[in-house]
């Protein structure tokens, strides 16, 4: 196949897979809307995920063929995401195979947010049955539409070589470490946001909220995603971030805005690790100090590209970028 055939066939799977990531959306808001005024404890417990409350004798059991029509719509909405996901895996390869030579799909901020949302797919897929993550099937596809959609509007660039700078083996180890982090802290602040509502309503017995597990459930598996995450991104921001610097401009650190963002993401979600296991800051402070992380994260990323590219080193990252890196060799 022709480079040229391999983009098209890239923009293809990922419009093919945003379509079904839609329609696994559509089976999970169909699945909750039938249990919106059905009351938590007259539901089978495996709909609902770990931390669901114990049914109590004097609550009606909801007849069994509500109960299988929901399970089939949480069923397909799940079937749909893994093959969204299998799709966004396919345009992934494909923007690889279009560049001549083949290069990894991780050379400017495009290819950047289609490599973190799929990440953030992985995860939740990955831990779908370890912690009965069915409750948190429609913000993940949501997000994930959300952010194609605006990467396609905005962020599209067409294939093309990598710069000087990217051309190195270092942009395998450096963003594929990243790419993954940014994934799992972003499944991370999903969850914190969640343990924020959850608090605001706990004895809600109707509605999304309602099968949300408790907020120790919520706090628990957010901190092991945190604690996941934050030595891989230690590991690309802090050893083969400065590594790759110093092979491509001859200086481990020369405070580029995103360097400095990346490290100031670093402190953040450093101090968050460091209070829960040290002062045992748990619950809603935690939360919020992730969700600092998480914001700090994604304007690192995006928000510089736009506002400093000019002055960045990183300026190739950006949205269809004519700014040559400068050898400062």
């Amino acid at each position: 196949m022709s480079d040229s055939a391999w983009e098209s066939l890239s923009n293809q799977f990922i419009g093919a897979a945003g379509i079904v990531y839609f329609l696994a959306l559509i089976a999970h808001l169909v699945e909750w809307s039938a249990l919106r005024k059905v009351p938590v404890t007259a539901v089978a417990k495996e709909l609902v995920g770990s931390g669901a409350p114990t049914e109590p004798a004097d609550v009606p059991a909801v007849d069994e063929a509500t109960q299988s029509r929901i399970a089939l719509f949480g069923r397909f909405g799940l079937i749909l995401t893994g093959l969204a996901a299998a799709l966004h895996l396919g345009a992934l390869v494909g923007r690889g195979m279009a560049a001549d030579p083949n290069r990894v799909p991780w050379g400017n901020m495009y290819e950047f947010t289609l490599s973190g949302t799929f990440v953030v797919a992985v995860v939740y897929l990955s831990l779908y049955k370890r912690y009965a993550l069915s409750w948190l099937a429609p913000i993940v596809v949501g997000f994930n539409i959300t952010v194609l959609m605006a990467a396609k509007i905005w962020l599209y660039d067409p294939v093309a070589p990598l710069t000087e700078a990217l051309n190195s083996y270092w942009l395998i180890i450096h963003v594929v470490s990243a790419v993954i982090a940014t994934g799992a802290f972003t499944v991370g602040g999903m969850l914190s946001v969640l343990f924020l509502l959850k608090e605001r309503a706990p004895e809600r017995t109707t509605g999304y909220l309602a099968r949300v597990p408790a907020t120790s459930t919520l706090d628990r598996i957010s901190y092991r995603l945190h604690a996941f995450a934050f030595p891989v991104w230690t590991f690309a921001v802090l050893i083969t971030g400065p590594i790759w610097a110093h092979q491509a401009w001859s200086s481990y650190w020369n405070w580029d805005p995103k360097e400095v963002w990346a490290f100031i993401t670093w402190v953040i979600y450093a101090a968050y690790l460091h209070a829960r296991a040290t002062a045992g800051w748990k619950g809603r402070n935690a939360a919020y100090l992730a969700l600092l992380g998480l914001a700090t994260l994604w304007w690192s990323f995006i928000g510089i590209n736009f506002f400093f590219g000019g002055g960045s080193q990183h300026s190739y990252a950006a949205p269809a970028a004519e700014i040559v890196v400068a050898d400062r060799q």
